[in-house]
């Protein structure tokens, strides 16, 4: 049997043109470039925070759920005074805006000693009164600090994982180098390895040095190192991670007093704030977590994150009076500008403005 020679040539073209279809754009497919959204992601990983065109979230927008759960119960409870029946529906809706249990009888109390004493009856005096003795648990949130007296001044924040307590410290980074301050971050929190890369991950956006050590390195030598760091290369502001969880709570425990002990030896004074990180989403868990770290290491002021999201408001008014520190600043969104200076005014403003109108 005999093959056309034309035959087999264009035979073995035909074959070698399937071969280099498949294989060659295999390799090509193989070898093209990243789509633009992950290079996208990637340089944002290096980038200062930064969001153009978009405002920062207000406290109205930001506790529209917290306002829907408070205030829209409230527009006409007291539509025949304030008897036995009104106080229970109150309790209720309090006790559901997650005010607590402690907070909630003080606050009935005072209404119904305060309602007596003035004479207050009608709905609006009545709705008026509620709203001043709320806004009297925040009294010591209108307290400033004068960050400026310490050079540097050693900020400790403390918390459990989950909070967004190294997300708070990138944030407050950011707002420290918008107002003109020099910052350095410690990476404290050397029992979880991510817990450092993450906090140099937002010492690489912010452009700011971060102090670490490897993974299960002693906690308060490196937060010392930090702050004679920052000492010698005259930073403002040192804002300093910690564990949040340890083999069990008392070890945990353990390692803030240590920490105490160790930055109370410096000539600086430090720590000048110890900034307890809250999750406002927790509820009644958060009065909890308040009163552990209470026993460990006296905070000085609280940040409650998550104040936009599922959060119930009323928690701010039971932390505030249960332990009389001030709330300093509060997370109303995403973005590095949506972590704000607590504003007791514009908060409770926020949470009665339906109930107001």
């Amino acid at each position: 049997m005999t093959f056309d020679p034309l035959l087999l040539v264009g035979v073995a073209i035909f074959v070698a043109l399937v071969v280099w279809f498949l294989f060659g754009r295999k390799k090509a497919i193989s070898e093209e470039p990243k789509q633009p959204q992950d290079n996208a992601l990637e340089s944002m990983n290096h980038a200062p925070v930064t969001v153009e065109n978009a405002e920062p979230v207000s406290f109205f927008r930001a506790l529209s759920r917290s306002r829907s759960q408070l205030s829209s119960s409230l527009k006409s409870i007291f539509s025949t005074g304030f008897d036995e029946e009104i106080r229970e529906d109150l309790e209720a809706i309090l006790l559901s805006s997650d005010v607590g249990v402690d907070t909630t009888d003080w606050v009935l109390e005072t209404l119904e000693e305060r309602s007596r004493q003035d004479d207050v009856s009608d709905p609006d005096g009545l709705l008026k009164l509620l709203k001043d003795i709320l806004a009297s648990t925040l009294v010591a949130s209108t307290v400033a600090v004068d960050e400026g007296l310490n050079k540097p001044h050693v900020i400790l924040m403390v918390g459990v994982n989950g909070v967004g307590k190294t997300t708070t410290i990138g944030k407050l980074a950011h707002r420290y180098q918008s107002d003109g301050r020099s910052v350095l971050l410690a990476a404290g929190d050397t029992f979880r390895a991510a817990a450092v890369e993450q906090l140099k991950t937002w010492g690489e956006r912010n452009r700011v040095p971060v102090i670490a050590q490897d993974t299960g390195a002693d906690s308060a030598s490196v937060l010392f190192d930090a702050c004679e760091s920052a000492k010698a290369r005259g930073t403002d502001i040192v804002l300093a991670d910690t564990a949040g969880r340890l083999q069990n709570k008392a070890n945990l425990m353990n390692e803030l007093e240590k920490i105490g002990r160790v930055l109370g030896k410096l000539d600086i004074g430090a720590p000048h704030q110890v900034l307890l990180v809250l999750d406002a989403g927790t509820g009644q868990n958060a009065i909890s977590q308040a009163r552990e770290f209470s026993k460990a290491i006296q905070p000085t002021g609280l940040v409650l994150t998550k104040l936009d999201g599922t959060a119930k408001g009323g928690i701010v008014f039971a932390l505030s009076r249960e332990f009389g520190l001030p709330i300093r600043y509060v997370g109303l969104g995403e973005k590095a500008e949506d972590l704000r200076a607590f504003d007791a005014e514009a908060f409770v403003d926020a949470m009665f403005a339906e109930a107001s109108e």
